[in-house]
């Protein structure tokens, strides 16, 4: 699977359960969200102003995407909204690896560059460092409607923080079709 297959099996409403764990404090919380991804071709007006915003050639990016959340956590009533632009700058060398662009980081809210990796397994590795934390995110599908998600948060000063999420597709796309019927394929 390369990035541009990730993004594209991951577009559609998803519907996400995550715990976090505070080690600082040894203290779990859960949160629930909805969740809907919508690929955005390389040359759609987003993707470039993005690329322009960051410095990097617009031609460069191979695909884009547009997240939306709205979610609650387990301790607050606060509802937890928003949307970002993800871009995709592979390496030239090797397009499993490269840069991702948000409009809107998660941890912090302004625009980030991070770096994704491909693994051989189809996993999603992202790694992201900010003014003040650095996180490291792991995503990867347990089937076609079941993406599962891991994340590491440090802070600076030393704080951290685990989240596992699981999130589960709500409807089916034309991708996640394609990839439920290679999957019953090859079981077959």
């Amino acid at each position: 699977m390369n990035i541009e297959e990730f993004f594209e099996l991951s577009a559609g409403k998803w519907f996400s359960h995550r715990t976090s764990h505070h080690l600082a404090f040894k203290q779990s919380e859960d949160g629930k969200s909805d969740i809907v991804i919508e690929m955005l071709a390389a040359d759609h007006p987003e993707v470039i102003e993005l690329c322009e915003q960051h410095e990097i050639a617009p031609n460069t990016a191979s695909c884009g995407a547009r997240v939306i959340w709205n979610g609650t956590m387990e301790w607050d009533e606060e509802k937890h909204q928003g949307s970002t632009v993800l871009v995709t700058v592979p390496n030239i060398d090797n397009p499993d690896e490269g840069k991702l662009l948000r409009a809107m980081g998660y941890a912090e809210k302004a625009p980030v560059s991070g770096s994704y990796k491909i693994g051989d397994d189809g996993a999603l590795t992202l790694i992201t460092e900010y003014e003040t934390m650095w996180s490291e995110e792991r995503l990867w599908f347990a089937s076609p409607n079941l993406r599962m998600r891991i994340c590491v948060l440090k802070r600076f000063g030393g704080f951290s923080m685990a989240s596992f999420t699981s999130e589960i597709r709500m409807g089916s796309t034309d991708a996640s079709k394609k990839a439920t019927e290679a999957a019953n394929s090859q079981k077959s």
